[in-house]
């Protein structure tokens, strides 16, 4: 132990702290006192030793009085007890040996007592190892002297000293006394020791108790925040939905160009603010743990065109150069992982880049930094002329709910949780995202991720054949082409809120068709028992029957046509594991709430066979 202490110091308060452990205290202790009592021992036996002209005896005494001064001053200045202890045990075998082979050249009851205060305090102070070792060697001088030099008289030639009564007496005492307290300091600090266990013990029971308790709480706090969210996430998109709906409806019916105008301006808000309440639930859902990584097969480059298709027209409004470059290695290919949520960090990292980008370009690039055949290692590159952000602001855009200021915010908007979720999405799969930016000439985000390769190869057919999204003027195409006239679809829409009876059956009448609506599930069974229909589109929370127990009943349906009709959720919640819930009741896919027309209708078209 290292503690500062003047070197004038002699009290022993000085030299305990509160951080020394309760073996520790009794080992400062029996060397602070022992040496005192060793002292005051030495000082009662030499008057009476040079007294009687012992001269070996005398000077051995003087010196090993001064040893111990100079041991005692310096240990109240550097209370180091291991070090002490070494001496101390050292000078003791240097004892032993003197007075058994020149001084006595006996082994006596006091060289026995030396031997056993060696032991004790070699084991006691420092511990199995040093003990035996001290204890040993101290054993080792006796029985060489009683087996070896005592039966050869190999010291005869030096006139041994004998002990006379009072200094037996005076050395035996004191010897015991240490031997004593040794013991009984020792004993103490056990108790004390075993005590403490106890009470620690006690006390983290009581600890783990309130542990059990506080988790228990931060579970069910936990469960009805994901509970209110979801709630509050339903009870929000619901009437969005019909505010992005209706802005869709009205800009398909050719508005002037200042109705179109302040349409734009009405969903461009909606969408906003579907936006904030879809990164408050993403990042709780990745905060709770219960998020899950999907492991299918995609093209990357055809997955990047999609994510940048829809910013690349945001970045020209802007009047942006947007660029996106796709090295040739990764168009051939096929990955394995999670598209949904790389589309989610890239789409964050590029969204931001567009909107703190008022003038310049974006550069969106994505290459195969290393290829180890069966897996790949991928960088993704988005770079902007934007406003940038300062050195010491660059770990902090990655908290939650952070902007780089505050200006920033009231600028640009925003929650300050999409690099959040990027950052947590990325430390889940494994990759890394790096920042370099100066302020006023732009950033740069550099996203690394390994992906698993297949060994299949996209083919230009195939490649043709997934960039052929359906729309609307195939919707309306005739059987001439071979392909499903949409307005001859039977449509069954399981829906009880009003405005969005209301808003489906307006689109659906751009579509040529005319639904049939449930207000409930148990309506939807009734309708479907008793009609034919192509295809249901089943909201999940209704009324008298849900739209998850209305789909296991049509499942089980007598006839196989009915009972494996094409049936889409709609749903407007966000609970965690909605999506399992969906398939698991039977039900073929789920849009959320709100939609899109151009979603909906792909999602139609690929369910009813049209080719």
């Amino acid at each position: 132990m290292s503690k500062t202490i003047s070197f004038l110091n002699l009290s022993l308060k000085k030299i305990l702290t509160g951080s020394d452990s309760i073996l520790d205290q009794a080992r400062i202790r029996l060397i602070y006192y022992g040496l005192l009592l060793a002292f005051l021992g030495l000082a009662a036996v030499i008057p009476n030793v040079y007294s009687r002209h012992a001269e070996m005896q005398t000077n051995i005494s003087i010196l090993l009085l001064i040893t111990l001064l100079f041991l005692f001053k310096y240990f109240t200045w550097k209370p180091d007890f291991e070090a002490v202890s070494h001496i101390l045990l050292v000078v003791g075998t240097l004892l032993v040996t003197t007075v058994v082979f020149v001084v006595f050249q006996d082994v006596n009851i006091i060289v026995i007592q030396l031997v056993i205060l060696i032991i004790l305090f070699g084991y006691y102070m420092l511990g199995m190892r040093a003990g035996t070792i001290y204890s040993l060697v101290n054993l080792a001088i006796m029985l060489f002297y009683m087996v070896g030099v005592d039966s050869n008289h190999l010291m005869s030639q030096i006139r041994p000293e004998k002990l006379d009564s009072y200094t037996i007496t005076v050395v035996v005492f004191f010897n015991f006394i240490l031997i004593m307290f040794i013991q009984g300091h020792f004993y103490g600090a056990f108790l004390k020791n075993i005590k403490q266990l106890k009470d620690f013990a006690d006390s983290e029971k009581q600890l783990n108790e309130k542990l059990g308790h506080a988790m228990h709480r931060s579970e069910k706090s936990s469960q009805v925040q994901s509970e209110f969210l979801s709630t509050m996430s339903h009870e929000i998109r619901t009437p969005l939905n019909a505010v992005i709906g209706m802005s869709n409806l009205l800009l398909m019916e050719s508005p002037r160009p200042d109705q179109k105008e302040n349409l734009e301006i009405l969903r461009f808000s909606a969408g906003n603010l579907l936006t904030l309440v879809n990164d408050v639930l993403d990042f709780n859902k990745i905060e709770s743990g219960k998020i899950t990584f999907e492991n299918i097969k995609f093209n990357l480059d055809e997955l990047m065109q999609n994510i940048c298709g829809g910013q690349m027209m945001k970045a020209e409004e802007k009047g942006l150069t947007f660029q996106l470059h796709v090295d040739s290695y990764l168009k051939t290919r096929y990955l394995i992982g999670d598209p949904t949520r790389l589309s989610q960090i890239i789409f964050n990292l590029v969204s931001n880049a567009i909107k703190f980008t008022t003038r310049g370009t974006v550069k969106v690039s994505v290459s195969c930094i290393e290829d180890r055949h069966n897996e790949g290692t991928i960088k993704f590159s988005i770079r902007d002329s934007g406003i940038g952000i300062a050195e010491d602001k660059v770990a902090a855009i990655f908290e939650p709910f952070t902007q780089e200021s505050i200006t920033t915010t009231r600028q640009f908007g925003g929650t300050g949780l999409g690099l959040s979720i990027v950052k947590r999405l990325l430390d889940l799969q494994g990759g890394t995202i790096h920042v370099t930016s100066e302020i006023g000439v732009g950033s740069e985000f550099s996203v690394i991720m390994e992906f698993p390769v297949s060994t299949d190869m996209v083919t230009p057919e195939e490649k043709i054949k997934k960039l052929a999204i359906p729309d609307s003027s195939r919707a309306h195409s005739n059987n001439n082409g071979g392909a499903f006239q949409i307005s001859g679809l039977q449509v069954l829409i399981a829906e009880d809120n009003a405005v969005n009876v209301m808003l489906m059956k307006k689109l659906f009448s751009k579509w040529d068709i005319t639904p049939v609506i449930a207000e409930n599930g148990e309506r939807a069974v009734e309708l479907l028992q008793y009609g034919n229909f192509d295809v249901i589109l089943m909201d999940l929370q209704m009324p008298v029957l849900d739209g998850l127990e209305a789909t296991k009943i049509i499942r089980r349906m007598p006839d196989p046509k009915k009972a494996n009709i094409p049936i889409i959720a709609l749903t407007a919640s966000a609970l965690f594991d909605i999506k399992d819930k969906v398939y698991n009741s039977g039900m073929n896919d789920y849009v959320s709430k709100p939609f899109k027309p151009n979603e909906l209708l792909e999602k139609i078209l690929g369910l009813v066979g049209v080719s």
